[in-house]
Formats: C-alpha cells, structure tokens, sequence
C-alpha cells in the first residue's frame, strides 16, 4: 500500500509497525524497503506456529504432525537506514528487543526526505479524505 504509506511519512511517523504472518524471506526486504523509503524505524511482529497450537479437528496442508512449523516467525526491528536491528527471529517464540537511537531519524532524514523536496510537490500531490466513514451503507 505505498499511498498509505506516502499518507503516513507525511505525517511524519517514526516507527511502522508491519504485524504479518508471511514468513518468508521477501517480507524481510519488504521491511527494509520501508524502513528506508520512510526513514523511519520499523518493527515487524511476525506469528510462529505449530501444528499442535491447533485443534485436532483442523488439518493444515502441511500435515498433522504435531511438530510441523505452520508459520516460521520472521519478527525483525529496521533502523531508519535499513540495517536489521535484531532478528529476523525465526523457529520459535520470542521477544526481539533493540535500543532504538532516535537521533537515528534526523540523521537518515537528512540524507533523504520522501514527502520533501525530493517528492516533486510541483508534479505530484496525494489527497487523503480523513474524514469517518461507514464501512457498509445502504442497508
């Protein structure tokens, strides 16, 4: 969703939090992407599951060995300059945790601002209607 993404770094966010349960390996380049397209650190809480978490009457396509990984994890935290800051954590349930040096932001911002200068104002623009809405109408 870049839009909403361009919406939220105009707003100036400074940490985009991505819960997911896609573990695979191109989720991580996505959070890095992130993290550098909006100079923003980024924590991305990724599910780990087993087959014996659920009941026995469901039947994942994995198999029914209680041991079979579901989903494999994948939690990660990005600095605003794309480095992984820990993790990715796969195998297991965990807790990540990172020292996050908020003079991290002003730096990676001045090397790029994407809804500055650098975003073309007198070319684009993105108009965002904040106003509430209901999600069903007409009944």
């Amino acid at each position: 969703m870049p839009l909403f993404r361009t919406a939220m770094y105009a707003k100036g966010v400074d940490l985009w939090c991505a819960p997911t349960v896609d573990d695979r390996d191109s989720w991580q380049a996505s959070m890095r992407h992130i993290a550098l397209e909006g100079r923003c650190f980024v924590l991305s809480a990724n599910q780990y599951l087993r087959r014996d978490a659920l009941p026995s009457d469901v039947h994942p396509v994995q198999g029914d060995s209680p041991d079979t990984v579901l989903i494999g994890g994948g939690s990660v935290i990005v600095s605003p300059l794309g480095e992984v800051l820990a993790g990715p954590l796969r195998d297991g349930e965990g807790i990540l945790t990172a020292v996050l040096d908020l003079d991290d932001l002003a730096r990676a911002r001045f090397d790029f601002d994407p809804t500055g200068h650098y975003a073309r104002p007198d070319v684009f623009t993105l108009q965002v209607d904040g106003s509430a809405r209901s999600t069903v109408s007409g009944i």
